[in-house]
């Protein structure tokens, strides 16, 4: 069994953030979104894992993740020249998976740990050609959505209806035999130009092959909005944080809740509620960090007031009098403020900004 995840795209719903860097290198809980995926892997018990990368930022993903070591994996890197759909990035990745059945996971997704090797052995017990995974949405125009009978079985795929015929939306994690490769060579290019994974299904349907559904019961993040990315943030901390403390924390500052601070953070005359976590080498002075903040490596926070937010490495905010919430702050990014106060913060900054508000 092998794993192929999906690392490409320019990740237009997240600019500016990802103008400068992949969108599935951007922190969860100070952590890589792609790194949730491959660790999802791991647990199942897959160690073979391709990672389908882009020209813009295959480079920085290559770098950031390396050969799979710190996973206990071992990783291919295998470039998609285009972004040409799905099923094009399991076409190029041919060479590599062969006739292995595979899992396809898109690596700005996030679902619950645990879920992926339930799935995996029922694929792998009930000798499926394909399984899709499918989660109840409340706007299915927006995906592709099944139409499925009583039974599980896959009837129908469509891509983003106009007219719905579920509120079943496909979850961007699929398992595939190898015939998988012969509904891809039969398939032609869809109206936007790109091999969609859900004719490659739906080919298979047609020909009767074996493809089931399966109603994710867990929760499912595709992370590619600032909003969905904040969620994201917030389930990983609710869920999975455990305090920890490395940094120095002087006597004028409080601890609530769950915390986690990373080696050589400095924390000065500060409260923190959890669930926060903060990396190494920070500074914080005379702030108020609440719940549902990641706050990375070698940022510094002075007299400013954060929650529910994320903010990236090497970022400096300072003298901001209003609380700031529900804001994605880009590496490197700098945010001051003048003397007159708005009434109120909301952000996306880019990296490497400079701002000053007036």
């Amino acid at each position: 069994m092998k794993a192929l995840i999906l690392a490409g795209g320019k990740g237009t719903r997240l600019r500016p953030l990802t103008y400068t860097g992949a969108k599935q290198l951007v922190p969860v809980a100070n952590k890589p979104i792609l790194w949730y995926g491959i660790e999802e892997m791991v647990a199942a018990g897959i160690t073979d894992i391709g990672i389908i990368i882009s020209p813009e930022t295959g480079t920085e993903v290559q770098a950031k993740t390396g050969n799979g070591d710190r996973f206990g994996a071992k990783i291919t890197y295998i470039l998609q020249d285009k972004p040409a759909g799905l099923a094009h990035a399991v076409k190029v990745a041919y060479p590599f998976l062969r006739n292995s059945p595979f899992v396809m996971y898109l690596g700005d997704n996030l679902i619950q740990q645990g879920d992926l090797s339930y799935f995996l052995q029922k694929f792998t017990t009930q000798q499926q050609d394909a399984i899709i995974l499918l989660r109840q949405v409340s706007n299915p125009s927006a995906f592709g959505v099944a139409k499925i009978d009583e039974t599980g079985r896959v009837l129908q795929l469509i891509e983003k209806p106009k007219v719905p015929p579920s509120n079943l939306a496909l979850v961007g994690v699929y398992f595939f035999s190898h015939v998988i490769h012969d509904a891809i060579a039969c398939i032609q290019p869809s109206a936007r130009g790109e091999l969609e994974i859900t004719d490659a299904i739906q080919y298979l349907i047609d020909q009767q092959k074996q493809v089931l559904a399966c109603q994710l019961e867990g929760w499912w993040l595709d992370t590619g909005k600032k909003d969905d990315l904040l969620e994201a943030n917030r389930l990983i901390l609710d869920t999975y944080l455990n305090t920890k403390i490395l940094g120095e924390i002087d006597a004028e500052s409080n601890i609530i809740g769950r915390v986690q601070i990373g080696a050589n953070s400095q924390l000065v005359n500060t409260t923190i509620r959890g669930p926060v976590v903060i990396g190494s080498n920070c500074y914080l002075e005379n702030c108020f960090i609440g719940p549902y903040t990641s706050i990375a490596d070698n940022t510094q926070l002075i007299e400013s007031d954060i929650e529910h937010s994320v903010v990236l490495e090497g970022a400096k905010i300072t003298g901001i009098h209003q609380r700031i919430i529900d804001s994605v702050i880009g590496q490197r990014a700098q945010l001051t403020t003048a003397p007159q106060r708005p009434k109120a913060l909301r952000f996306m900054i880019g990296d490497d900004c400079q701002i000053e508000l007036t």
